[in-house]
């Protein structure tokens, strides 16, 4: 199939078939885009950064607040610290 590059705004723009979006699952909304040997590849986004963090620390706190001691980052002496490059 052929499509033409339009003018879209300060930029240019391809209009996308719906038939083509059906079929790899694409909607309106957030895609990633990049450059693959002189191709433009568009795909779903990945996961988001930190998607599900929120609830993996619920779960992670719901879990240890049954328990009697939890060390989430060891003790170190004030006087060891010293040589620590932060």
């Amino acid at each position: 199939m052929k499509t033409a590059i339009r003018k879209m705004g300060n930029s240019q723009g391809v209009l996308i078939p719906k038939p083509f979006l059906l079929q790899t699952g694409l909607d309106i909304g957030e895609v990633e885009i990049q450059v693959e040997n002189d191709a433009i590849v568009i795909r779903k986004p990945k996961k988001k950064c930190r998607e599900g963090w929120a609830e993996a620390c619920q779960q992670i706190a719901s879990a240890t607040a049954e328990a009697e001691q939890v060390v989430a980052w060891p003790l170190v002496p004030a006087d060891k610290e010293a040589g620590f490059t932060w």
